[in-house]
């Protein structure tokens, strides 16, 4: 059977920065509260005319770079977004026409938050099955154009950017060797972008009613992010046979720095080995945890045999955790 292994990563993220400060003139906040219950000092916002499938463009650019793999290689491009550019077609196959990956399948997946996660595995079943070699898995989000900017409790979490990485039968990189994905679809409507689909169709009423902004019940969220992510980490602990000493790196995603040290606390992480992004990008939804990885894998030297552990939790409900090893290309 062929090892799934991620050997490249790229991420994006825009120029422009909203900080605390910015957002005080919006609304009625402070930098201070804030920082006091989310970390986030900063987050970065799209162009107006810079779109889900630009930014997603430009994080594979630089993973298929670090992979060095020419576009006509990937055979299949799986996009993890909740702000595609338009319903259909799907913005994998924008993503495909860009790149001029001419011999790629494409789709999009929808998992809100853990969508990377749910990219990784969707692209190490694929590999190990035999059916792709290499799978671009790109997750990109302009969260900014659903976000409501006059709802204070809402529009201070999130960010734009983008992430991308190649999985690959072959070559060093980083295995993806076990994976625990859930979901709860009973409790939907705690995080929700109400209107635009089937069941509530844009009309005046809906624009008026601001029912095209995500709608969040941040306690309620909070309450299941912290158990769902700890015991799907945990999951996927004993399925490698790995103790908590083992964990070289947790990389959880970026949505609130309470969530973030209620699950290192349960896990006795160093404080030093839990990657954070929040502080300068906010909560960027399927793209978070595959930013922190690449940051992670361009500051750091991960040695043969180290182990990452990803988590993730977002709308649907969905949650997901992920252990990844360090290989050489024979590994």
């Amino acid at each position: 059977m062929h090892q799934a292994r991620i050997i490249g990563t790229g991420s994006y993220l825009p120029e422009k920065i909203l900080s605390n400060q910015d957002l005080e003139k919006m609304v009625e906040t402070s930098d201070e509260w804030i920082m006091t219950r989310t970390g986030m000092k900063e987050r970065r916002i799209a162009r107006s005319d810079e779109y889900t499938s630009d930014m997603g463009y430009k994080a594979a650019l630089k993973a298929m770079e670090a992979a060095k793999i020419s576009p006509e290689k990937i055979d299949l491009i799986l996009v993890a977004s909740i702000t595609s550019d338009f319903v259909f077609p799907s913005t994998a196959c924008l993503l495909q026409a860009k790149l001029g990956a001419v011999n790629a399948a494409a789709m999009d997946i929808q998992a809100a938050c853990t969508g990377y996660i749910y990219g990784l595995s969707q692209a190490k079943a694929y590999v190990q099955a035999g059916l792709y070699q290499n799978v671009l898995v790109v997750a990109s989000e302009k969260l900014s154009s659903i976000v409501n900017y006059q709802d204070r409790n809402t529009c201070v979490l999130f960010g734009d950017g983008a992430t991308a990485c190649i999985v690959s039968s072959s070559g060093k990189g980083l295995m993806i060797r076990d994976l625990k994905l859930g979901a709860d679809g009973q409790l939907a409507e705690v995080l929700i972008l109400p209107a635009g689909g089937c069941r509530n169709p844009t009309t005046l009423d809906t624009v008026n009613a601001k029912q095209h902004f995500l709608h969040m019940e941040g306690k309620e969220v909070f309450k299941h992010a912290v158990r769902r992510m700890e015991a799907a980490l945990k999951e996927c602990l004993d399925k490698s046979g790995l103790t908590e000493a083992e964990i070289s790196w947790l990389i959880p995603h970026q949505a609130n720095i309470r969530i973030i040290e209620a699950i290192a606390k349960r896990f006795a992480v160093p404080e030093d080995r839990v990657y954070l992004t929040i502080h300068k990008y906010g909560n960027t939804s399927a793209s978070s945890v595959g930013i922190a990885l690449d940051e992670l894998l361009r500051e750091k030297e991960i040695s043969q045999g180290e182990n990452i552990l990803l988590t993730a939790f977002g709308a649907g409900l969905t949650w997901g955790a992920c252990v990844l090893t360090q290989v050489g290309s024979n590994g």
